[in-house]
C-alpha cells in the first residue's frame, strides 16, 4: 500500500470567523482541521464548515510552516471548501480516486494535518442526511474513527484521495455501536470544480432554505432548534415540533422530508408544513431562503 507521498500534501486549516457572522454561534469564531493540495499551485480540498464567513485563513505544512490562504468556495450541497494559498506551498498535488469503486471492507487512511494518521477500513457506504439540511446519496463510513476528522484527507491504498473527512458519529445499535467517521466522497469535486473557482459557487438555483435543525427520531422528524433569523423561526417553527407533511405529501424520515422541501420550489417560495405540537396538528408557511444570503461572501484582505 502506497499510502504514504500523499501524506506530505495534507495541511492544517485554521479560520478566524467574525463575531457577528451568521455561523458564529453555532459553529464557532475559530475553526482549526485539515485540508489537502488538489492542484500543484496550492488550491486546498477543504470541508466547508472550516472556512464558512471565514475572515483570515491559514494554512499550516507538515514541517511547521505557516502560509496566509484565503476562503475560495464553500459548496453547501456537497459540503466541500476551497482555499487558495497566498504563498508557495511547494506541495504537489493528491490525485483523485474514484469514491464509487472503493468497496466496504478496503483498507484506507484517514490522515489530518498534524501528521496523525488512522489505519481503517471502509465499514459503510450510504445515504446520510444531517440535521443542518444536508443530503448525500451515498457517504463514505470508515472505522475505528480519527480523533481530528474535520477536513481530514481519506487516501485508498493506491495513494489516491477518495474524500474530505466530515464527521465523527455512531454507527449500529445495542451492543454493535462503533464510532466511525462520515466521509464525503471525492467523486462529488470533479463535475462542480470549474464553478467554484470560476464564480465561488456552482451556476445553478440556491436549494431552498429552512433553518429548521431536524433529527429523526423513530421515524419521526422532530426539530432540535431554528436558526435565529431563519425562515423557519420566522413562520412559528418551535424546538419539538413534529414536523409530518410538506405541501401534500406526508414525509418518510429525514432525507425525504429534505428532498420534498427542495422539490417545492425555488428559494424563496412558500412551503406548507403541517407539524404536530403537543399532540395537535397546525400548518405553518414557511417562506424559505437562500442559506448563502445569510452567510458573509469570501473576499480578499
Amino acid at each position: 500500500m502506497s499510502f504514504g507521498p500523499a501524506l506530505q500534501s495534507i495541511v492544517g486549516v485554521r479560520a478566524s470567523i467574525p463575531d457577528d457572522a451568521f455561523t458564529a454561534a453555532t459553529l464557532g469564531t475559530r475553526r482549526e482541521g485539515s485540508g489537502v493540495v488538489i492542484r500543484d499551485n496550492g488550491l486546498v480540498l477543504t470541508i466547508g464548515y472550516l472556512i464558512t464567513e471565514a475572515e483570515d485563513v491559514w494554512l499550516t505544512t507538515q514541517s511547521g510552516r505557516v502560509v496566509p490562504a484565503h476562503a475560495l468556495a464553500y459548496d453547501q450541497e456537497t459540503g466541500f471548501g476551497l482555499v487558495q494559498a497566498l504563498d508557495r506551498l511547494d506541495l504537489p498535488a493528491v490525485e483523485f480516486g474514484t469514491a464509487s469503486q472503493a468497496e466496504i471492507g478496503d483498507p484506507v487512511v484517514l490522515a489530518d494535518g498534524i501528521g496523525q494518521v488512522v489505519r481503517a477500513n471502509i465499514v459503510a457506504k450510504q445515504e446520510f442526511a444531517g440535521y443542518w439540511e444536508y443530503l448525500l446519496d451515498e457517504a463514505i463510513f470508515t472505522a475505528p474513527a480519527h480523533p481530528f476528522w474535520g477536513g481530514a484527507a481519506l487516501i485508498g491504498a493506491d495513494g489516491k484521495l477518495l474524500g474530505i473527512g466530515s464527521l465523527h458519529l455512531q454507527m449500529g445499535r445495542g451492543e454493535e455501536i462503533s464510532e466511525v467517521n462520515m466521509i464525503v466522497p471525492i467523486d462529488l469535486l470533479p463535475p462542480i470544480l470549474n464553478d467554484l473557482l470560476a464564480r465561488g459557487g456552482v451556476d445553478k438555483p440556491p436549494r431552498p432554505w429552512l433553518g429548521a435543525f431536524s433529527a429523526e427520531s423513530n421515524g419521526e422528524v422532530v426539530v432540535m432548534s431554528v436558526a435565529e433569523g431563519g425562515p423557519a423561526a420566522r413562520a412559528g417553527m418551535r424546538p419539538g415540533d413534529i414536523i409530518s407533511d410538506v405541501r401534500d405529501g406526508e414525509i418518510d424520515g429525514l432525507a425525504d422530508f429534505y428532498r420534498k422541501v427542495w422539490a417545492s420550489g425555488p428559494a424563496g417560495s412558500e412551503v406548507p408544513i403541517r407539524v404536530v405540537r403537543n399532540g395537535r396538528e397546525t400548518w405553518l408557511r414557511v417562506k424559505s431562503a437562500d442559506r448563502g444570503s445569510f452567510l458573509r461572501k469570501p473576499h480578499l484582505q
